[in-house]
């Protein structure tokens, strides 16, 4: 049924069910003019003053870009399925949720086979699936099978969704896979998307550059460095990176006053100079890759 969720020492429930818009049309010309009218099933759910409503899929699942709605429009137009949602909508997202979550326990025991059949169950039901295609694009990517995970790569670009803050470890270790199989001009372009969603964070920057340094593109790897100490300025592993590459002798003359700038603010605690962020759109065509790890991207000896 549509559930009401009370949060814990609050008379205000949230809003969680399945409900139905209806739409009258007219069909046909003339004198066959004739009106019928269409329903419309959507999830609803709530989080605060948030309501967001989704439309169920052929399968019975929500599916597809959600929208925003108010609760005056939620009362006016929506008329709650408490029956169906029981019946026939919770049980096909349990389904989907088990079989996601088995493939995710799969996934992080090496069984890579079971865990793509769980995966390909649950995207059955539910094509668009962002933690589905997720995991199913790095079992493929974990057998080394590139051409496979060239296609979950542009199903996702494509999947709304991807990189939204609640799947920010999933696009994060699709990344750094996509680096460790040489995917290294899709993860650009991954990597490119992910920041003009999300450009203030620190560990896309620093992960776009360690991808430029494989590409020889010291002086985007540099800037987008930067970029990240300028968000982040005791990052450690960007501190721990750019250390490694003054041990190297990899830094330009040119931008060693930068560099030492930055880690004399780090040491000290505080904020650096304003850095020009780095534009992802702006990377050099020879910029090939992005790995998008957070912590599990640090290099100790080196770029792993």
């Amino acid at each position: 049924m549509a559930e009401s969720a009370a949060s814990a020492g609050q008379n205000k429930t949230d809003v969680r069910g399945v409900f139905s818009t209806q739409e009258i049309r007219k069909v046909g010309t003339g004198t066959t003019t004739r009106k019928t009218v269409q329903k419309t099933f959507w999830f609803v759910e709530q989080h605060g003053d948030v309501i967001e409503c989704q439309p169920l899929n052929a399968n019975y699942v929500p599916s597809g870009p959600k929208r925003k709605i108010s609760m005056d429009e939620l009362i006016a137009k929506f008329s709650p399925e408490p029956e169906f949602y029981q019946m026939s909508v919770y049980p096909k997202m349990r389904e989907v949720e088990q079989s996601v979550g088995k493939g995710d326990g799969h996934r992080e025991k090496g069984e890579n086979f079971a865990a793509e059949y769980e995966y390909s169950r649950a995207l059955k039901i539910d094509p668009v699936n962002v933690r589905a295609t997720f995991g199913i694009g790095l079992t493929y990517m974990e057998r080394g099978e590139v051409d496979k995970a060239q296609d979950i790569f542009d199903r996702l670009l494509n999947l709304e969704g991807t990189f939204e803050p609640e799947h920010k470890h999933l696009f994060n270790e699709f990344g750094i896979n996509m680096r460790k199989n040489k995917m290294l001009t899709q993860s650009v372009e991954y990597y490119q998307r992910a920041l003009q969603i999300t450009a203030n964070d620190e560990n896309l920057h620093m992960n776009l550059a360690r991808v430029l340094l494989e590409t020889k593109d010291m002086d985007g790897c540099l800037e987008h460095l930067f970029t990240a100490l300028t968000l982040a300025p005791r990052h450690e592993i960007s501190l721990k990176f750019l250390k490694w590459l003054l041990q190297k002798s990899l830094v330009p003359a040119e931008k060693m006053d930068r560099v030492r700038e930055v880690l004399t603010v780090a040491a000290r605690g505080g904020a650096p100079a304003q850095a020009k962020p780095a534009a992802p759109a702006a990377a050099p065509a020879a910029a090939a890759g992005a790995d998008a790890g957070a912590s599990a991207a640090a290099p100790t000896t080196g770029p792993q």
